[in-house]
C-alpha cells in the first residue's frame, strides 16, 4: 500500500495581508503530481484544509479544483479537520461524497469506522481518522460508554486523557474485526517534545494541549497534522508531515515536503519526503542597505516573501521604499542596531552611546544627500550649506 500524507493546508490564509491562494495552488499541483508519478493508493490529509472555519469562497474553489483534478485519476482521498476547520462545515455531504472517492472523517462517533483502502495487489489497509477534539467534546460523545468502561469516578480532564482514550478504542475495535489489515491512523494533535512554529494557533494554554505518542505507538502508521515542520516524535512511524508552505518567518530554513508511505507486510513503514516548491519562497535576509539593493539587482528569486534585517548603524532614508525597488516583496524590516544586544559605544569612536543621535544639521544633510544622489558634497557644496546653516541660526536667535 503506497499513499501520500499531506495536511495543515490552510487554504484562505493571509501572510501579512497577502492572499497566499495562487501560492497554495502552486504546491497543491504538485501534490496531484507526485500522487500521479508515484501511482499512490490513497492521499491522506490531516486536517486544517482550510485557514478559518468559515472559509471565502475563493478558498473553497482552491479546494474544488484540487479535488476535480484527482477525480479523473480515482484517487482516494482521506482528510479529516483539523483545529482551524469547521467540522460540521467540512464534513457536509461527506457521505454522497464518499461514491467519489473523497472520504471526510469529522465525527468522532464514527472515529472507529475505518476507510478501507484496496491496492492494485488486493491487499486492505484500514483508515481511521481521529478529528481535532478537545476532552469536552470526547466527553460528550462517549459519557455513557465511559462510565461504564472506566467508571464514574473516571473522568477525561486532559488533552492527553481524551486522546489517548480514543486512540485506544481505535486499536481494540481494529484488533477485534480486522486484526488481518494494516492500521493507519489519521489524527490532528501536538504531540509532546515536538517542534513548533509561530505559525500554528495554540489549542490550549500553558502546554495543556500536549498528548502522549505511547498509545499510537501500535499503529502500522500515524499521520499527524497540526505542527508544520515535517517530524516524527517517539517513533519513526508517527509522523507530521508538515504545512506544504512556509506560514511565518520562523520556518524559514524548513524543507517543506509531502510525505510517501509505502506499507508492506510484516515491515517498517517505508518513508520518502517528497520536496515541494514554492512559487514564492519565504526568506530571511540580512547586511547593510546599499549591498542588499545590489544583491537584489542580480537576485533570481527577486519576488520571494522577504524579511530584511538591516545591519546600517547610521540613519537611513526610507529603506524600506528602496529596497521594494529591487525586491518588491519585501514583508518585513528590522533594524538590528537597535536590539537589545547592540552596544552603540563600541560603535562610536569617543565612545559616546548616543553619538549617532547628536549629528549637526551638516552631518545629517550630507548623508540625506549621499542616499539620494548616490554621491558625496563637494567642498564648494558643503562650503554653501555651511553658511545657509550658519544664516538660519542667526535668523533664529534674532541676529543680523
Amino acid at each position: 500500500m503506497r499513499f501520500l500524507h499531506t495536511s495543515d493546508w490552510h487554504i484562505g490564509r493571509l501572510f501579512q495581508n497577502i492572499s497566499l491562494l495562487d501560492d497554495q495552488q502552486f504546491v497543491l499541483s504538485q501534490i496531484k503530481e507526485y500522487a500521479v508519478v508515484h501511482k499512490v493508493d490513497a492521499i491522506i490529509v490531516a486536517g486544517d484544509i482550510f485557514d478559518r472555519s468559515v472559509p471565502p469562497a475563493q478558498a473553497v474553489d482552491v479546494l474544488d479544483k484540487f479535488l476535480v483534478d484527482l477525480q479523473q485519476h480515482n484517487i482516494p482521498i482521506i482528510m479529516i479537520s483539523g483545529n482551524h476547520d469547521s467540522a460540521k462545515r467540512l464534513r457536509f455531504g461527506a457521505r454522497q461524497m464518499r461514491l467519489a472517492n473523497l472520504h471526510i472523517l469529522a465525527d468522532l462517533q464514527q472515529a472507529s469506522e475505518p476507510v478501507i483502502v484496496k491496492n492494485q495487489k488486493g491487499e486492505n489497509v484500514a483508515f481511521y481518522g481521529l478529528p481535532y477534539h478537545d476532552p469536552v467534546e470526547v466527553r460528550e460523545a462517549f459519557a455513557e460508554q465511559i462510565a461504564n468502561e472506566l467508571g464514574d469516578d473516571k473522568v477525561l480532564r486532559t488533552y492527553d486523557d481524551a486522546h489517548s482514550y480514543m486512540a485506544e478504542q481505535i486499536l481494540k475495535e481494529h484488533r477485534k474485526h480486522r486484526a488481518d489489515m494494516a492500521s493507519v491512523l489519521i489524527s490532528h494533535c501536538f504531540i509532546d517534545g515536538a517542534s513548533e512554529s509561530d505559525s500554528e494557533r495554540p489549542l490550549a494554554i500553558g502546554g495543556a494541549d500536549r498528548v502522549s505518542w505511547q498509545p499510537l505507538a501500535d499503529f502500522d502508521y500515524v499521520a499527524l497534522g497540526h505542527l508544520h515542520g515535517p517530524q516524527f516524535k517517539g517513533a519513526q512511524h508517527i509522523r507530521y508531515s508538515g504545512s506544504p508552505l512556509k506560514y511565518s518567518f520562523s520556518e524559514h530554513q524548513q524543507n517543506k515536503s509531502v510525505t510517501l508511505v509505502e506499507l508492506t507486510a510484516d515491515k517498517p513503514a517505508s518513508i520518502t519526503l517528497l520536496p515541494l516548491h514554492a512559487r514564492h519562497n519565504l526568506r530571511i535576509i540580512e547586511g547593510e542597505l546599499d549591498e542588499l539593493i545590489q544583491i537584489g539587482k542580480d537576485d533570481a528569486n527577486f519576488d520571494d516573501y522577504l524579511l530584511v534585517r538591516l545591519m546600517d548603524k547610521q540613519a537611513l532614508l526610507e529603506p524600506l521604499a528602496r529596497l521594494r525597488k529591487v525586491y518588491p516583496n519585501v514583508l518585513q524590516m528590522e533594524r538590528r542596531q537597535f536590539s537589545s544586544d547592540y552596544d552603540s559605544s563600541q560603535h562610536s569612536p569617543n565612545g559616546d552611546a548616543d553619538a549617532d543621535v547628536k549629528k549637526d544639521e551638516l552631518q545629517v544633510f550630507s548623508e540625506f544627500f549621499s542616499q539620494v544622489t548616490e554621491n558625496e558634497l563637494s567642498p564648494s557644496q558643503t562650503q554653501i550649506l555651511e553658511d545657509a546653516i550658519t544664516q538660519a541660526k542667526a535668523l533664529t536667535e534674532g541676529k543680523e
